[in-house]
């Protein structure tokens, strides 16, 4: 990772210097990527001292910026916001990545004969449906609010496929196959 500083209106101390690249170098175990480039800019402005940083990899950009009395603090209140970032960012990821592996669903429908040759109920189709991960509760709340009888979905707390289903009488049905 490259980190460059930027010092504007003031003349670093070298160990204000070691500290800054040691506390920054703690933002690589945050991005995979040897191409990334984190901008560090620390200023001085009256009795102000600011500190701003722009971190580009791995196809992000984020950055940060604090300000505070003292220039340690303030590179260590703008480290902790990029890493806040960061890891909101690397969950969001995560979070997409379960959702993208969640279990299709193929139904297949055959063709049904009755007892004695007596054509029965013909049903004929296919479809493939990708279960949304929720509650048990909140897939009830959304099969009250739609119009069919039954709503594949992806337990949150199981992660195992349910059907849930209106039954005659009002109530609600569920199918958990479990593992």
């Amino acid at each position: 990772m490259n980190i460059s500083f930027t010092f504007k209106n003031f003349e670093p101390s070298d160990h204000l210097k070691g500290y800054a690249q040691k506390r920054f170098e703690k933002v690589g175990k945050y991005v995979s990527d040897a191409e990334a480039d984190l901008q560090v800019n620390l200023l001085v402005d009256k009795f102000r001292h600011k500190a701003d940083i722009i971190l580009n990899a791995d196809g992000i950009h984020i950055s940060a910026y604090e300000d505070s009395e003292d220039m340690y603090s303030t590179i260590d209140m703008v480290l902790d916001k990029l890493e806040a970032q960061l890891r909101r960012m690397r969950e969001k990821m995560k979070d997409r990545s379960r959702q993208a592996r969640g279990n299709k669903v193929q139904m297949n429908f055959i063709s049904y004969e009755g007892k004695a040759g007596k054509p029965g109920p013909t049903i004929v189709g296919t479809d493939t449906y990708e279960p949304k991960p929720m509650s048990v509760d909140e897939a009830a709340l959304q099969l009250d609010s739609l119009d069919n009888e039954f709503l594949v979905f992806r337990n949150a707390e199981t992660e195992g496929v349910n059907v849930i289903y209106k039954r005659k009488n009002g109530d609600f049905g569920l199918i958990d196959p479990g593992n």
